[in-house]
């Protein structure tokens, strides 16, 4: 099977925000009510946040098997200080988890962050999401937890995991 990754422009916001479309539900249906996944997606994913993104230094990247999107990564380096890369969205397909995309996926950022000289790479993650074993799985430790108002009275519980490129 055909698999790339490709850096994503601003033509492909729509293609980022079809994906979080099809993928959220999934991935947070069980832990977060629909209000509340509908007010992150408009928030999040609108064409204008997702290009404001883009033009705040933030790279997406597409995984595509077949030429078809099935998933997607956000990073932006130093952030939120010099010397770390932190992924701010990864996310496949429901019916592609498991097959090791998302694995590939990491494996960009580890590879751009070591590109740019970063120590350790970052992410959010919500602390009932089932993706935290993957991060575990695959080397990252949990630093911290936060939990950050967003608005409307939700919150985003998370933990903030990391993976140190420098030992």
């Amino acid at each position: 099977m055909s698999v790339k990754i490709s850096l994503a422009s601003s033509e492909h916001v729509e293609v980022i925000q079809k994906l979080a479309h099809a993928i959220w539900p999934d991935t947070f249906g069980a832990i977060l009510s629909s209000a509340q996944i509908d007010y992150m997606l408009k928030w999040m994913y609108d064409p204008s946040a997702l290009l404001k993104n883009m033009e705040q230094e933030h790279q997406f990247w597409l995984v595509l098997e077949q030429d078809q999107p099935v998933g997607f990564i956000g990073v932006q380096a130093d952030f939120p200080e010099h010397g770390q890369l932190k992924i701010h969205k990864l996310y496949v397909l429901p019916s592609k988890q498991g097959s090791g995309l998302g694995k590939l996926l990491v494996n960009k950022a580890i590879e751009l962050a070591t590109h740019l000289g970063c120590d350790r790479i970052i992410l959010n993650v919500n602390r009932f999401n089932r993706a935290v074993e993957f991060y575990k799985h695959i080397g990252f430790v949990i630093l911290y937890t936060e939990d950050i108002a967003i608005g409307e009275g939700y919150f985003m519980e998370d933990f903030v995991m990391g993976y140190d490129l420098k030992s």
